[in-house]
């Protein structure tokens, strides 16, 4: 090899590594509390990186963290035009207040899109929220008439579904929040790069359920094979929390030990690689502080632990 060969070869190696580099998924956080701050509650847009077509990953808060972000200049349009234009979808992991409310409250000044969900997260949209007893109902199923401003999409666990207006697709995986109650990951996928968001989740111990272990070997090859760009999961209460109150949530003890379960199924330590986002913390009393220590004190695998903050961009 002459010395042009060899120099042409090795640009390409650097363009190569530096292609693989890049961000796939830009993730705006519109809101990442689990209560009691209205302004602040599960919320998050994500798109591809180089678009603005985003779907929202649950709908607690909408409007407060649109225009957040744009005092943040992450958007140079007005909010109206950002809930109406940019967000393409909404992934809804379950219908609890925190998670829906701002999808509800903006829904008159929304444009038509899709809403996203397992069985058990639409019904209760149709048969509690959009309905004429409670709100009037945008959606095209449920109580009639219909307004059919929002179009019901139902996910099958496990089954890959494209993401309309977008270039990414998306599968859903069931979690348990309380059991029998239900909560939803969603598995968001660009290309050839992924990102899993989590809904409100118990710790399989707790909930007598394999759910989380299904999801974990769902997502263990993506990880081994360095697709998995970042994983989203709550952790609500500190580990003093009684575990008949946790009511389907996690503690960083919890956390802790169903990360060991993933990481035994990567092996070789990939997982510290991965960007662990901890949403859905309950910001009540001193919660915050001490779940964040609490982490940080267990985090023996070396985790790359990330506390996402309202209107501050994230990109994977």
């Amino acid at each position: 090899m002459n010395y042009r060969q060899y120099f042409i070869l090795s640009v390409l190696i650097i363009c190569m590594h530096l292609s693989w580099a890049q961000p796939a998924f830009k993730v705006i956080p519109l809101g990442v509390k689990g209560g009691i701050d209205e302004s602040n509650l599960s919320s998050y847009m994500i798109a591809a990186e180089g678009t603005n077509d985003y779907v929202c990953l649950d709908a607690g808060t909408l409007y407060d963290g649109i225009q957040k972000a744009i005092d943040s200049n992450l958007f140079a349009a007005d909010a109206r035009t950002v809930l109406r234009n940019y967000i393409k979808g909404y992934l809804i992991s379950h219908a609890h207040l925190d998670h829906v409310a701002g999808l509800i409250i903006n829904s008159p000044e929304d444009s038509s899109k899709n809403i996203y969900g397992l069985p058990s997260c639409l019904n209760i949209l149709k048969e509690k929220y959009f309905t004429w007893q409670s709100w009037a109902n945008f959606a095209d199923d449920g109580d009639k008439p219909f307004l059919k401003k929002y179009h019901y999409v139902t996910l099958s666990p496990g089954t890959e579904q494209a993401l309309d207006n977008t270039t990414m697709t998306v599968i859903a995986y069931p979690l348990s929040h309380g059991n029998p109650y239900e909560s939803t990951a969603f598995l968001i996928k660009n290309n050839d790069a992924y990102l899993l968001y989590l809904g409100d989740t118990g710790a399989d111990t707790i909930e007598i359920s394999d759910k989380l272990l299904k999801l974990w070997q769902a997502i263990a090859p993506l990880i081994k094979a360095k697709k998995l760009k970042a994983i989203f999961i709550e952790t609500s209460f500190p580990n003093d929390q009684p575990e008949k109150q946790l009511f389907g949530h996690l503690t960083p003890r919890l956390l802790m030990s169903e990360m060991h379960r993933l990481n035994q199924l990567t092996g070789d330590s990939l997982l510290k690689d991965i960007p662990i986002v901890i949403t859905h913390i309950k910001p009540s009393g001193n919660n915050e502080a001490l779940i964040k220590q609490e982490l940080k004190t267990s985090n023996n695998l070396q985790l790359k632990l990330i506390f996402p903050q309202q209107a501050k961009l994230l990109e994977f």
